[in-house]
């Protein structure tokens, strides 16, 4: 056998207890036909054989989301101006004016997740006359996580919000004395307002949609993520959005594998939605690259219950349990497997009094389910999760929301939230992901970051103690796989499964936990071929696509916010005398006014407030 491609010189981290650590890899067909030295290695040298020096890079399997909004996440992305690790306020209002005066009419400048208040120097949201400062003509709707909207004149009056709009149901537009909107919506206690204001805004053409697509592809490439999992989302049907998905498919443009559920989009008619798709889809149609996953993670809209720390915890509808049941039975009787997001412990219970008495009639019997998210399950219903054989799928949401969340519930409470480490000693299935693209980054390594370092994107300390990086790694690689019934196929670098690895710019075993949040790949490589190179590995990746439309932010802004020197990534923040500390996260919220009149936080290092 002559191997297509051999990685040779690196550290593998291959996440295969047998055999953790390996110097070199030989790829042919796809997949892994040795692992081990580099003599191992090119003994499978052929004539045609691609071989790369690795330079002693540290080498992990391509990461897994477990839970991505990546389709629809594709379509709108060269639509989206990143604040994702952007250090301060004036630097992401001068990169929102700039891209207002370059979006044509009719476009919006839209800010959709990935960041917080925190994050930056100052510790406070932008005002409302900051945005209409910034952008005078050209509608701005910025999200906030999962509690409000801000949106600038020129966007409340393509919106169509005006006194006489009434607040729609789980929602309200804030207004000033006189009764006008102020251009703040805020989710009271549903996010419903928040997505369907952004639906109102111009999609791109279906060309477009395409390119925007292979963009979001190649920037999680970038950062090291070879598979995902897609949870489906709002405003997004099937089939009619998978139409690009599918196309970059069968054209083999796809460098990140999708495992995809189907999401209910219907309020009262999800049982009718699930009876259409079993009876039109095949379970796992599809191939290595896009296969169907089943059902989730909205099974029925009383089950929502959308998490929102700024807010009380909201209680599910009475009818919760009679709308779920009917469709967690056909779905059992169908043999599909099911996602269901989950953030309370009070739903978890309810939702899994369902589960137990679909089980009595119909038996799981070893049908992959899960639940999303879980942020406060308890130990008891953890081993309910275990005796009916589900899963968790756990995000970084509270690397986002952990302040908030500590203001509502404490410390102490915070402290395992979720309980990922009781999860690991029940011994039930557990995978990492993010819940990107509309309030958490698609960064997976903001996610290991908060999972080692067990603080916030703002610097907060939840817990002391996090999971070792060993662990954090198998829980976004060969844990996720379990998500889509891959185990044993991809999430190890290990003869036999896919081909699908990343070469670190910096050894994640090693670095400063500070530094984790800046690791990106310089060489990825899905399916044995190199679909993202940088740095000394440049010349070998394909090149880029040009953006389109020219006008997008991802031109100026092609993702993740990243530092251009180490001193950038080293800075943090300190509780030093400039003022941006001396209100509490509460007073900020409420009053949304400015704490401090920054110059700049990359112009001048003039404030005693950083440290080095």
């Amino acid at each position: 056998m002559n191997a297509d491609l051999i990685l040779f010189n690196g550290q593998f981290h291959t996440v295969d207890r047998e055999n953790p650590r390996a110097s070199a890899v030989a790829i042919s067909d796809g997949r892994f036909v040795a692992v081990g030295t580099d003599a191992d290695a090119m003994a499978l040298r052929g004539s045609g054989t691609q071989v790369i020096d690795l330079k002693g890079r540290c080498v992990i399997p391509g990461l897994n989301d477990s839970h991505l909004h990546l389709i629809r996440g594709g379509l709108n992305y060269n639509l989206e101006l990143r604040w994702e690790g952007v250090p301060s306020l004036a630097d992401a209002l001068r990169m929102l004016k700039d891209q207002a005066d370059r979006t044509p009419t009719p476009q919006w400048v839209r800010v959709v997740g990935g960041w917080n208040e925190f994050q930056f120097a100052e510790k406070r949201m932008p005002t409302l006359e900051e945005l209409n400062q910034a952008a005078p003509d050209t509608p701005v709707f910025v999200l906030h996580l999962y509690d409000r909207a801000l949106l600038n004149r020129a966007a409340l009056r393509v919106a169509g919000y005006t006194r006489n709009t009434p607040n729609p149901p789980g929602g309200e537009i804030v207004r000033d004395a006189n009764g006008e909107p102020t251009g703040m919506l805020v989710a009271r206690p549903n996010a419903m307002i928040l997505y369907s204001t952004l639906a109102k805004g111009p999609k791109l053409p279906l060309e477009y949609q395409v390119n925007s697509t292979r963009q979001f592809m190649r920037e999680l490439n970038r950062l090291g993520l070879t598979s995902a999992i897609d949870a489906g989302g709002g405003f997004q049907n099937y089939p009619d959005d998978y139409q690009v998905i599918e196309q970059l498919a069968k054209d083999q443009q796809l460098t990140v594998r999708i495992a995809y559920n189907l999401f209910t989009q219907k309020p009262k008619e999800e049982l009718t939605d699930f009876k259409n798709w079993t009876s039109s889809v095949t379970l796992h149609q599809g191939d290595d690259y896009l296969r169907h996953n089943g059902a989730g993670e909205m099974l029925v809209f009383s089950a929502a219950d959308f998490e929102d720390f700024l807010e009380p915890r909201p209680d599910l509808p009475q009818t919760m349990e009679d709308e779920l049941e009917p469709v967690v039975r056909h779905l059992v009787e169908q043999r599909w497997p099911f996602r269901l997001h989950a953030t309370y412990n009070e739903s978890i219970s309810r939702m899994l009094d369902v589960f137990e008495k679909v089980n009595r009639d119909i038996p799981f019997n070893g049908l992959p389910w899960f639940f999303d998210h879980a942020e406060t399950i308890t130990p008891q219903n953890i081993e309910r999760v275990r005796a009916l054989g589900g899963g968790i799928a756990i995000q970084d949401r509270m690397a986002f929301q952990g302040e908030y969340f500590v203001e509502r519930y404490g410390a102490k409470a915070a402290e395992a939230t979720p309980p990922i480490k009781r999860m690991l000693a029940e011994g039930i299935p557990i995978g990492a992901g993010t819940d990107a693209t509309r309030v958490s980054s698609y960064n997976p390594w903001t996610s290991l970051y908060w999972m080692v370092s067990g603080r916030t994107v703002g610097g907060l300390e939840l817990h002391a103690e996090g999971l070792s990086r060993q662990t954090a790694l198998e829980l976004f690689t060969h844990g996720s796989a379990w998500f889509s019934s891959e185990q044993g196929k991809k999430g190890m670098i290990k003869v036999g499964q896919l081909a699908d690895v990343a070469a670190l710019s910096a050894d994640f075993f090693s670095v400063d936990e500070e530094a984790i949040k800046w690791i990106e790949s310089v060489l990825t490589v899905v399916g044995g071929k190199v679909v993202y190179a940088a740095g000394d590995f440049e010349k070998l990746g394909p090149a880029s696509v040009p953006v389109l439309p020219d006008w997008s932010p991802v031109v100026k802004v092609p993702g993740h916010w990243r530092p251009t020197s180490p001193m950038q990534a080293q800075v943090h923040h300190c509780s030093g005398p400039c003022g941006v500390h001396s209100h509490s996260h509460e007073k900020a919220r409420l009053s949304n006014a400015p704490v401090s009149d920054f110059a700049g936080f990359w112009g001048a290092f003039g404030c005693s407030c950083f440290a080095f």
